[in-house]
């Protein structure tokens, strides 16, 4: 997957003007497709959790915080995800078999929470989830796919850079138009970002204007202390990987280099090799995500890189009980039957 133009970020400047006329009609088409019935409806809730612009945001620790909510409810949650970057179109129930060049490298790890299908038709994948005895499907991505009738959608935000100029592909990063967007969604979840919710202004007005609530949450860092005072090199192939460098940073460790490259970037094997070696001629230990560390193939120099490298994983935590009453206000709408399909 390519790095997004940094002009999405910014104030919209020549380049996304230029490109404007065309996000206006691309923008109309996506439209268009959220506004077709669902080709079909599951018999048990279809909670989705989505962006609404291309790129990364931390949907997927959002859908296992989620699946670790509902089974403590009593729920018998099953996930669901295309999976991206894996060749098997499914639909197909991820085993310890699978590799990430199965079924991609976020259902590897959706499927450590739960249980997980990989379809990239989502009816069919929505079938077996219901054959497996799933009462519940949480689906990590798809909200602008009009094949599954979603009972309610949780759009995650990064709150570093919110929805950028606020233009649609390929102006900005919106998939479609926000106000359309925002009108099927139950819940924004807006993850990290400053203290100056400058960046998320635009989200938070969407929403207010259409009476759906927001809490924040952060991605917290598990065991951090492990890396406090270790000279370390970080590498990332995520959405942003400023914000797992970030991350690291503030778990103490002493980050002599990082290395950043693409979302769901396939390693070559002369990138391993020059990780390993930058590694061995700093006296540092290399750190990564999980989400880069279950691409890493088995055997080989992609297994001595996998075999060296720390995983600092994260989790999901709201700011505050707010956002815990939100969530639970969510999935309890959800066993009530309270929510409306295609929200």
């Amino acid at each position: 997957m390519k790095t997004a133009p940094a002009f999405w970020w910014r104030p919209a400047g020549p380049a996304a003007l230029a490109l404007a006329p065309l996000g206006v009609v691309l923008g109309a088409v996506a439209a268009r497709r959220l506004a077709r019935p669902p080709g079909f409806t599951a018999p048990v809730p279809v909670l989705c959790v989505g962006n609404f612009v291309a790129g990364g945001a931390g949907k997927t620790p959002t859908a296992i915080a989620l699946a670790a909510r509902a089974g403590a409810r009593g729920r018998k949650p099953v996930m669901l995800t295309r999976g991206y970057g894996g060749r098997l179109a499914g639909p197909v129930m991820v085993s310890p078999a699978h590799t990430a060049a199965d079924v991609g490298d976020e259902a590897l790890l959706l499927a450590r929470a739960a249980p997980t299908v990989v379809a990239r038709d989502r009816a069919a994948g929505a079938r077996l989830a219901v054959s497996a005895g799933a009462d519940l499907i949480i689906m990590d991505d798809g909200f602008q796919n009009p094949g599954l009738a979603k009972t309610a959608a949780v759009m995650v935000v990064d709150g570093g850079v919110g929805t950028g100029n606020g233009l649609c592909l390929p102006a900005g990063p919106l998939r479609a138009p926000l106000r359309l967007q925002m009108a099927r969604t139950a819940l924004v979840v807006i993850v990290g970002g400053p203290a100056d919710p400058l960046p998320s202004a635009a989200v938070i007005a969407a929403a207010a204007a259409a009476n759906v609530p927001v809490m924040r949450a952060h991605l917290a860092p598990e065991a951090p202390q492990r890396f406090a005072g270790r000279r370390v090199i970080g590498y990332a192939g995520i959405g942003r990987p400023e914000k797992f460098f970030a991350t690291l940073r503030e778990t103490g460790a002493a980050v002599a280099e990082t290395r950043a490259f693409p979302d769901h970037h396939p390693f070559t094997e002369a990138e391993a090799a020059a990780l390993l070696e930058r590694a061995q001629a700093l006296g540092a230990a290399l750190v990564t995500t999980a989400k880069d560390h279950a691409r890493l193939p088995a055997g080989g120099i992609f297994g001595r890189l996998a075999a060296q490298s720390a995983v600092l994983a994260v989790g999901l935590q709201p700011d505050g009980p707010e956002g815990d009453e939100a969530l639970d206000r969510l999935l309890g709408g959800l066993s009530a039957g309270r929510l409306a399909a295609g929200a």
